[in-house]
């Protein structure tokens, strides 16, 4: 035998040794690779939040509440679907096959929600079980108007707070004249 045949039989039983070897490691550490919570129809907000921190953009999260309460905290990033017009609104911007996050007052809400989107034919439907308060427990981020502390136009208006501050002095002078 000549030295390359020699060489050729080494190395190929050096790689199948390799090959061998790290067909026994996959196997024994199957989840060595992270992934992110896959979708559940009952989903607690911790898996969203998973999905949301591993970068997965494809899927969508859904309020359900009326506009007031969407206005005033939300999920970072959901999208306001009433229920008076969800299903027109759902049918009308979602693929079916679309990840959808729904979450609503409460978790009847929403399983209401879930079930009317599976019956629609919508495949990948969970609903946030716990909704806003279990997003918040979880340190999930939120947005809306009690998240940023904006004030109503009247208290950033110049006008009406100059009115308010001459009522106020208005009604100083007229406790002080009555002492």
């Amino acid at each position: 035998m000549n030295i390359h045949v020699i060489l050729y039989l080494v190395g190929k039983n050096i790689m199948a040794d390799i090959q061998e070897v790290i067909k026994n490691v996959k196997q024994a550490l199957p989840n060595i690779t992270p992934t992110p919570p896959s979708l559940k129809p009952e989903s607690p907000a911790y898996d969203l939040k998973a999905r949301l921190e591993w970068g997965e953009p494809a899927l969508s999260i859904v309020d359900i509440r009326d506009r007031a309460a969407f206005n005033q905290s939300r999920i970072t990033g959901a999208i306001s679907m009433p229920m008076e017009k969800f299903m027109e609104l759902a049918q009308a911007n979602f693929e079916p096959m679309r990840d959808i996050y729904i979450y609503g007052e409460s978790d009847e809400q929403s399983l209401q929600a879930a079930q009317l989107l599976r019956g629609a034919g919508f495949s990948s439907v969970a609903q946030i079980m716990g909704g806003l308060p279990a997003w918040r427990e979880v340190g999930g981020p939120t947005e809306g108007v009690q998240e940023t502390g904006q004030m109503n136009p009247s208290e950033i208006n110049v006008v009406s707070q100059l009115k308010n501050e001459q009522k106020l002095q208005d009604a100083g002078k007229s406790q002080q004249s009555k002492i």
